[in-house]
């Protein structure tokens, strides 16, 4: 499954403040913060990649070809927390949207299964690109604690303001992947 960002992230897994820390910056020293918050982001994006989770509460769009031969659709970038909408191109060539009682979103394991309802099936679709569409919201309210200091590595690692040597970017960046490969979705 493709998907695309819709909303960013509204709130960061880490604060500016908790940044200025790990760079060794003072509390009151705010001329670095743009540099900072920049690399607060780029942060969570890096490990959003590298464990394949939506690390902070953001709206998701996923794309098929047309619904599965399963009575499932597995989505991207646990953990989902809801879905919002579910669409389809009909086989006439307009937009659809599936009833909400046609599927429910799986309270189990990573909570990124769609489930078609009992007996249920899914609706035939126009053979075009991305003729289903699933938006939905994933993210975690609070990050895992691994994650959050995994983020804040990465930071230190990236701040150009107290620089490492090899050795000590080397370091820092096998314990980042090491918190990260607590959380990180295998197989997916």
């Amino acid at each position: 499954m493709q998907f695309k960002v819709v909303t960013t992230v509204a709130a960061e897994p880490v604060t500016l403040a908790e940044a200025r820390l790990q760079c060794k910056i003072d509390a009151d020293d705010t001329t670095h913060d743009a540099l900072i918050t920049s690399l607060i982001t780029a942060a969570r994006e890096f490990a959003e990649h590298y464990t394949g989770r939506a690390l902070a509460g953001q709206t998701l769009e996923g794309a098929l070809d047309s619904f599965p031969d399963c009575d499932y659709i597995d989505l991207p970038m646990p953990p989902v927390v809801s879905v919002t909408s579910i669409k389809y191109t009909d086989t006439a060539g307009a937009e659809q949207t599936l009833s909400t009682g046609a599927y429910a979103l799986s309270a189990y394991g990573l909570g990124n299964r769609v489930n078609l309802a009992a007996n249920g099936e899914w609706p035939s679709t126009q053979e075009v690109a991305d003729a289903v569409r699933v938006r939905f919201v994933a993210g975690y309210t609070t990050a895992p604690k691994a994650v959050k200091a995994a983020i804040l590595l990465h930071i230190e690692i990236e701040c150009p303001l107290n620089p490492h040597t090899p050795a000590e970017r080397d370091m820092l960046e096998k314990a980042r992947d090491s918190l990260l490969n607590t959380v990180k979705v295998w197989g997916m």
